[in-house]
């Protein structure tokens, strides 16, 4: 006696329902309805991610903008910026508190990307309730609808996909303007291999926060339960 998605004996169901309660027509339109709604779900995110992604460029150009700004006021020399002992320490603050700056769009970027994954596997999970209905309704029609259904999909932490590279991209770039930030206001005459460290130890502290936040939403807390369905996301 197979089950359904909700744990319900098939037989018992169809045994106690009335064939007119269920139309598949009911099941096509919730189905168009949902496709609307992922649809609607992606759009958001895209929306969201770029506006994030214009933010960051805006707060990290800023400092190059001040650059010319006061390079064209003669506050500043530029023969200056050819030599990093010769920079002006406020110059390397802008740097660093511009780049400290850019981290905030980073962590709107990651929160963004973690709620509209949790909203897409929240709709597959929900998607096994009426392909289940209408499994037989496909296969007499001889069409099927090419909509995921799996709770574990997509995948949160997912470094190579579009957020992820954005995410890592951002990290690296924050990591090198707060880097060079606070090596220059230190006084210190750092190498290219101290300065490639300073970056890459800064980038991996950004690019764990993006792990651990995107695999702390896998683990979020479940909503209450009252009817005892069974959970089917992992």
């Amino acid at each position: 006696m197979r089950k359904t998605g909700l744990g319900t004996p098939r037989t018992d169901l169809r045994a106690h329902r009335d064939p007119a309660d269920i139309d598949p027509t009911q099941f096509v339109q919730l189905l168009a309805t949902d496709f609307s709604g992922i649809y609607q779900v992606y759009l958001a995110a895209s929306e969201e991610r770029l506006k994030m992604l214009r933010l960051a460029m805006s707060l990290l150009a800023a400092p190059f903008g001040a650059v010319v700004a006061l390079a064209s006021a003669k506050v500043l020399d530029p023969a200056a910026l050819t030599s990093w002992h010769r920079i002006p320490p406020y110059v390397f603050a802008l740097t660093g508190i511009f780049g400290a700056m850019g981290v905030l769009p980073y962590l709107r970027l990651i929160e963004a990307t973690s709620r509209h994954l949790r909203t897409a596997r929240a709709m597959n999970n929900f998607r096994l309730l009426y392909v289940e209905e209408l499994r037989d309704h496909f296969r007499e029609v001889g069409w099927a609808p090419n909509l995921p259904i799996d709770p574990a999909y997509p995948e949160s932490f997912a470094p190579t996909s579009g957020p992820g590279v954005t995410a890592i991209g951002l990290a690296i770039v924050d990591a090198a303007y707060i880097s060079i930030g606070l090596l220059g206001l230190s006084g210190a005459r750092p190498t290219p291999i101290v300065v490639t460290v300073w970056i890459a130890v800064t980038a991996t502290l950004l690019f764990l926060v993006y792990h651990v936040r995107m695999g702390a939403a896998r683990r979020h807390r479940e909503p209450a339960n009252p009817f005892g369905f069974p959970s089917v996301e992992s």
